[in-house]
């Protein structure tokens, strides 16, 4: 792979992580030097591993209640207008058959789509069990399983990680859930992307690239270096192991949401809010089992 050379960029990335810190809990959004808090820009509503399907509790996983919960995560995103909206993957859970599957993704989304008219779907393993990926993004009306966009201030990038590590796309029960990789032609295309990107940066993903354990890409550490080296990365959203956890790895932060389907009735919901400034700071407003956090610029 070639890089474009991008020292200045680095030093500005440096010298803007040194004045930077990490409140890990509900504290006050922060202030400016001047003593007022910075204008928000941008309101986005996050949601993952809703699990959605018609079929009876596993464990843990409480998968009718799916519905209601985002209901109430509903309520709370369209009390102001969002920007736009993000499923961060296993939108739905695995089925035996495609029209079983088709369904439950057909009835989740009617739901989600309701709540934002700009949305974007992260393909999570689940997703595409039984379904080929075309088949489920024709059903949600996405072109592209990775792409990027900007909207005010921010770059966003959405990746793609359910492929086989000799690079076979998921699809039709083909593979192992262990087994997650980004193949060559997605990485050349996000080497490309982080070159030409000149705003601050926020991913978006489905399995995690800050872990070397069955959760994590298979080649993280690639992915990671790209997004280091471009000086722009400032926060790696993903779900997948179901848990809140927080990782800052050379001054990126990687962010792991909550499970919606984790538990039965409105205390064991999960969803959040970020708020992202025109000074650069991140906010995340958790609500109920999410946790809430605090990434100053």
């Amino acid at each position: 792979m070639t890089t474009t050379p991008i020292a200045a960029r680095q030093l500005s990335r440096r010298a803007f992580l040194s004045g930077s810190s990490l409140v890990l809990s509900g504290a006050a959004f922060p202030h400016t030097l001047f003593g007022q808090e910075p204008k928000q820009s941008l309101r986005v509503g996050l949601v993952t591993d809703l699990h959605h399907a018609d079929k009876d509790t596993s464990g843990s996983r409480h998968y009718r209640e799916s519905q209601g919960k985002l209901a109430t995560a509903a309520r709370q995103f369209t009390a102001k207008p969002l920007d736009f909206l993000v499923e961060l993957g296993d939108f739905i859970d695995a089925a035996d058959s495609v029209e079983q599957e088709l369904g439950y993704l057909k009835t989740i989304n009617k739901d989600f789509a309701a709540i934002c008219r700009k949305r974007h779907y992260v393909l999570g393993n689940h997703c595409v069990h039984t379904l080929k990926k075309q088949e489920f993004l024709n059903t949600v009306q996405q072109k592209k399983s990775y792409y990027s966009f900007d909207v005010a201030g921010f770059h966003f990038i959405v990746l793609d990680a359910c492929f086989r590590k000799d690079g076979t796309p998921y699809g039709r029960k083909n593979f192992k859930w262990t087994d997650t990789f980004i193949p060559e032609a997605e990485i050349k295309w996000l080497e490309a992307d982080l070159n030409a990107a000149r705003k601050p940066t926020i991913v978006f993903a489905h399995q995690r690239l800050d872990v070397a354990n069955n959760y994590g890409v298979a080649n993280a550490p690639v992915i990671r270096k790209l997004l280091e080296r471009s000086g722009n990365v400032r926060a790696v959203f993903q779900g997948h192991s179901h848990k809140n956890d927080h990782k800052e790895i050379n001054g990126i932060h990687y962010c792991t949401m909550v499970a919606m389907v984790e538990g039965t009735g409105p205390a064991n919901n999960g969803f959040s809010l970020m708020h992202l400034a025109n000074d650069g700071t991140i906010r995340i407003e958790g609500f109920v089992r999410q946790r809430k956090y605090n990434w100053p610029a």
